[in-house]
This record gives C-alpha cells, sequence and structure tokens, in this order.
C-alpha cells in the first residue's frame, strides 16, 4: 500500500510540475509578444513621427530590410541613406498594424511574424525577424510586401509587366 500511495504521490508531483512548467512557458511566451510587439509599433510610431533616430534603433547593426521593389534589398546603412530624406521631410510613412502573428525559436533568442499592415499603399504585408541581443529585440529582417487581391492580379500583372520584363532580363543575364 505504501508503494501504491508513494507511486500515486510521484506522478501526481510530474503532472503538477509539467503543468507548471507549461504556465511558465505561456507566461513567457506572451510577455515576450508583447515585448516584440511593442518594437513593431514603436517602429511604426517613429516612421509616422519621424524619430530617424529611434527608428534605426531598433534594427540590429547586421540587418537587411527588403523592400515592395525587386531592387530594394538593403544592408542597415543603406537603408538609412535611402530613407533619410522621408524623413527630413518631417514624416516618413504611417503604417497600422491589422492583424500580427509572432512566433519564436526554442530557445527564445529569435522571433518571427507576419502582419497586414495598414498604409497609405493600402494593405501590405510586413514580415520579418527579430533576435534578441543584449536582453532587446533588434529587427534582423524586415519585408515589406505589396498585397494583390486575386481578382485583380492578372491587371496588375499587366501594368507592372512593361517595368519588371526589363529587370527579370538584367537578373537573368547576372546568373
Amino acid at each position: 500500500m505504501k508503494k501504491l500511495v508513494s507511486l500515486f504521490v510521484l506522478i501526481c508531483a510530474f503532472i503538477f510540475s509539467n503543468s507548471l512548467s507549461a504556465q511558465k512557458k505561456g507566461f513567457y511566451e506572451n510577455v515576450q509578444k508583447k515585448n516584440v510587439s511593442k518594437v513593431l509599433d514603436d517602429l511604426n510610431l517613429f516612421a509616422a513621427q519621424a524619430d530617424y533616430k529611434n527608428y534605426f534603433e531598433l534594427f540590429a547593426e547586421e540587418s537587411i530590410y527588403i523592400g515592395t521593389e525587386a531592387g530594394e534589398v538593403w544592408n542597415k546603412e543603406e537603408f538609412m541613406a535611402w530613407s533619410k530624406p522621408y524623413f527630413d521631410r518631417g514624416k516618413a510613412w504611417n503604417f497600422t498594424s491589422l492583424q500580427r502573428n509572432i512566433y519564436f525559436s526554442k530557445d527564445g533568442t529569435y522571433a518571427w511574424f507576419d502582419e497586414l499592415l495598414d498604409t497609405q499603399m493600402k494593405i501590405c504585408r510586413g514580415s520579418g525577424v527579430l533576435e534578441k541581443i543584449g536582453g532587446k529585440w533588434k529587427i534582423r529582417q524586415y519585408v515589406l510586401s505589396v498585397t494583390v487581391p486575386n481578382d485583380v492580379v492578372d491587371e496588375v500583372t499587366k501594368i507592372k509587366a512593361p517595368l519588371e520584363d526589363r529587370v527579370i532580363s538584367e537578373l537573368k543575364t547576372k546568373k
């Protein structure tokens, strides 16, 4: 009987400790989601306020920004140079998150996200990767994409074809 009671206590302790571990993990993940969301919300806020310094402090030193055009793949320094005139005029761009998903690596060092944004270009998709560096989440890669409703994709393709056929040709010759 003592062995049966001991076994029962051991099983209960195991279940309880796993339950606490799952609760801690869930709590930690929720806190980190809030922290990552704050970085992304601040990114949008600092752009709308034309706060160049704080905007770029959200990016890791070795980061990449991928814009809506095929050739817009910039490291942090290049993106800073490209965007400086927009910030200098007093308002860079104004994006608002409509929907956001955030995921984490098992070790909690990396987060990746996708979100739908309300922008001057209508709905866009932001996606990217953040890394926890020195206790702070920093953007490693950010990708901005213009969404195209399936109902009008043929029309959009006709409009952009003359511009992008040239780019396709140039990229093929560089292979």
